[in-house]
């Protein structure tokens, strides 16, 4: 079965984890919980029809949005997931022991006058909802609790909420569900954002989002986020989504991903031999070619891999890292005082789509990207070592790019920007 896009989303954040933790946490509050209907209502309004919101966010291996949550709003971190769909805050201030790191900001639900928690006869508290498997069940307070916990130790648990995101007096969804971990191994949440019923986009109901993803990672490094329109579209280049019926679903198809007609790879100015049938699913959804904002690298299965790697051998075989691998997935690295040279051979990588559209994805040294100090890698990772026979075209190849979801048409753009240098 395909592994959930949410735990390639902490891949970068937690290759190295390996605890075992069983929790259950009750949210104590002293505020009861209000009524909810049996069923996810359709919202009033549209955040869109108020005009495009547009927000910066942090660039460190994720990107991480700070959100205006609650009433009164207090300001939240999130990690932006197109690859994901149950969207959920941090609600305490502790993480685990041996993964503490610095502190961000945290929602407090005593503060908010339009927090709600779901009771357990909501139907969400049931195991299997259609296109949605949560793992719930009933905590000692009659709440809905939820858990994820991960092969890769990430962990994130707590109860199943209802609340606004206030971003101006004229700008505020109706209350969304959401996860209020108690505990979690992360110190910030996570805005689901694919096609699924219960992401973000899709219960407040935003027809339109978009991203620029600077070149560099690090403190200081930002880009720019817009709920909305994107008043760079008019120079968009589109794709259109791939989507499939029910009777083509499979275990091996996330049917909810955003998922892109790829058809080849160029480096160097040069199509790799690479069949085209490798980016599309088959029978069994294998080859699905899906764009996640949650995924650092970019993942090919071994065929496409192994093309990549024949050609990046050939261009600059010897100044390779010899013997590295790096998080057991990339081993096309190099040593830092390597890389103008290596960037120099290679010169430019793009990605060919239907319909003739090609996107550049790097350029000289922007075809690396730093995994480790001193070492940079061509940024591919083997998603068979992940346990999957998908492809996942990750930020590393979305730098200095805007990528527009337009769900409304059911397409992809993407328009060159220095995105670093936005305001």
């Amino acid at each position: 079965m395909l592994l959930s896009l949410f735990y390639l989303s902490l891949l970068s954040l937690s290759f190295s984890h390996s605890h075992s933790l069983s929790l259950s946490f009750p949210l104590s509050l002293s505020k009861r919980p209000s009524p909810v209907s049996s069923s996810v209502s359709p919202l009033f309004s549209s955040l869109s029809a108020y005009g495009s919101v547009k927000l910066p966010f942090k660039y460190s291996t994720a990107l991480v949005v700070s959100l205006p949550i609650g009433t009164p709003p207090q300001p939240t971190d999130l990690v932006l997931d197109t690859g994901s769909q149950l969207s959920w805050i941090q609600c305490h201030r502790k993480v685990h022991k041996k993964l503490l790191k610095p502190k961000t900001a945290s929602f407090d639900p005593s503060l908010s006058s339009s927090f709600s928690l779901l009771p357990c006869n909501h139907p969400l508290c049931k195991p299997r909802i259609p296109d949605f498997t949560l793992p719930t069940s009933c905590d000692q307070n009659r709440l809905c609790h939820y858990s994820y916990f991960y092969a890769d130790g990430t962990l994130a648990e707590g109860n199943l909420v209802r609340e606004k995101f206030t971003f101006s007096n004229s700008r505020t969804t109706p209350p969304v569900i959401l996860g209020c971990a108690q505990a979690s191994t992360e110190n910030r949440g996570i805005l689901g954002m694919n096609t699924g019923r219960l992401s973000f986009v899709s219960q407040a109901k935003i027809s339109k989002f978009s991203y620029c993803v600077p070149g560099r990672t690090g403190p200081d490094s930002t880009g720019l986020f817009y709920l909305g329109d994107n008043p760079n579209s008019a120079n968009f280049k589109y794709i259109s989504l791939l989507t499939f019926p029910k009777s083509q679903r499979s275990p091996n198809l996330d049917p909810l991903a955003y998922t892109l007609p790829l058809k080849g790879i160029k480096i160097a100015g040069n199509r790799l031999n690479i069949s085209s049938a490798v980016f599309k699913p088959d029978r069994s959804g294998s080859g699905q070619t899906m764009i996640d904002s949650g995924s650092d690298l970019t993942y090919l299965v071994d065929e496409a891999y192994e093309k990549v790697k024949e050609e990046i051998v050939k261009l600059v075989g010897p100044l390779m890292k010899k013997g590295y691998e790096y998080a057991a997935v990339a081993d096309m690295c190099f040593n830092d005082g390597e890389t103008a040279e290596v960037g120099r051979r290679i010169r430019d990588m793009s990605f060919e789509f239907e319909n003739g559209v090609e996107i550049s994805v790097g350029k000289g040294e922007g075809v690396l990207t730093e995994v480790e100090k001193g070492v940079k890698c061509v940024g591919f990772g083997r998603s068979g070592r992940l346990g999957i026979a998908s492809n996942i075209i990750g930020t590393v190849h979305q730098k200095n790019t805007w990528v527009e979801y337009d769900l409304a048409n059911r397409r992809i753009g993407f328009g060159g920007a220095d995105c670093s240098r936005l305001k």
